[in-house]
């Protein structure tokens, strides 16, 4: 360690002794003229200086736990050397279990492949009265089904206390009128909070090149729940529910191609619209929602006409004429004048007559 002076106790020194004030003000004078009693009075601050070495020797022994021994790996040693048991006695000793030779991934699974169970809508729904025969049926035949609803219902329920059958068809038509929405505007970000992965490409496969003009007028009969069912997939704790909701709507859509022609619909004429919807839920993830999740077209339902694709007619580029000579230029020229009619030679020979020829040097 080294040892300075320090200002403060020159300076009282100084004061205090007055004949070494005097030899310290002199020309030649200085501190190094004082005797050396006198300096080790003076220097009597200590400055310490950071080392590696710690300045309390009794941490020598907790200083030497700091450091672990450790083998390094032999880095020439090849793998086809090691024995089995070799490799096993190693692995135990380090605590690594032996590799699989399989790989396996973790996945999430956040929504069904398709329709469970999926609902029938009755022929001529929406056409028919209840007071008809054939409506009356209707009605018999879904109070027969309702029964395994009400379970799926009350398993719903287990899971979100706040589900009602009845007021989840206001909640359905909102998701309904979103997803449509932003299917029109393309709007592939937004859609995704209230559609599945699985709806997704359905809805967004034709859109491309297209303009789509959609929009909800009303609803004719008020949205209900006409089917529920609850299954598990892969483990009993992943639950999956899904409600059919019917829609008897007015709506107004008319799509246009990439040149602006009409392909399908009005954005005029207005028509009213029976739709079965299926939206599901992920029931056993805490922040699972309801989403569109498909729509059950029935088999008695005819086919629809596709609509009509306009594509592009490229013409075939015309050739640029081809520089004749002198002798094809006089063999069209005959060709053109044999093709003439007769009365044209007739009236041009007597004004070629008049004319005399011309000599050329």
């Amino acid at each position: 360690m080294e040892k300075l002076a320090s200002a403060k106790s020159c300076l009282k020194l100084l004061q205090v002794m007055p004949g070494v004030q005097q030899a310290a003000l002199l020309p030649g004078g200085g501190l190094g003229v004082l005797a050396s009693p006198l300096q080790n009075l003076i220097q009597m601050q200590q400055v310490r200086h950071r080392q590696t070495k710690h300045w309390r020797p009794e941490f020598k022994r907790l200083r030497k736990f700091k450091f672990v021994k450790m083998d390094l790996p032999n880095l020439r040693e090849k793998q086809e050397d090691i024995t089995k048991e070799e490799m096993r006695s190693r692995m135990k000793e380090r605590g690594v279990l032996p590799p699989r030779p399989w790989m396996e991934r973790p996945f999430h699974i956040s929504c069904t492949g398709g329709i469970f169970e999926a609902y029938v809508p009755p022929e001529g729904d929406g056409k028919k009265s209840i007071i008809s025969t054939s409506g009356a049926k209707q009605k018999f035949e879904f109070l027969e089904k309702k029964s395994k609803s009400l379970m799926a219902v009350r398993k719903i329920r287990s899971y979100d206390e706040n589900f009602r059958s009845d007021d989840f068809g206001a909640e359905a038509q909102d998701i309904y009128i979103q997803a449509h929405t932003h299917m029109a505007a393309k709007d592939k970000y937004k859609i995704r909070e209230f559609v599945s992965e699985r709806c997704y490409p359905e809805m967004m496969h034709n859109v491309k090149d297209k303009t789509i003009r959609w929009k909800f007028l009303q609803s004719l009969e008020p949205p209900r729940v006409v089917h529920a069912r609850v299954t598990e997939v892969i483990t009993k704790e992943n639950q999956f529910a899904q409600v059919t909701v019917r829609f008897h709507s007015q709506q107004m859509l008319a799509i246009y191609d990439r040149f602006g022609r009409l392909m399908h619909g009005s954005e005029i004429i207005t028509k009213d619209v029976l739709e079965y919807v299926v939206f599901e839920k992920h029931i056993s993830n805490e922040y699972g929602k309801w989403r569109l999740h498909d729509k059950i077209i029935p088999d008695w339902l005819p086919a629809k006409q596709p609509a009509p694709i306009t594509y592009r007619l490229i013409e075939d580029a015309e050739e640029p004429p081809k520089e004749l000579s002198a002798g094809d230029a006089e063999v069209k020229q005959v060709d053109s004048v044999s093709e003439q009619p007769k009365e044209q030679l007739q009236l041009a020979t007597p004004v070629e007559s008049h004319t005399k020829p011309s000599l050329s040097i």
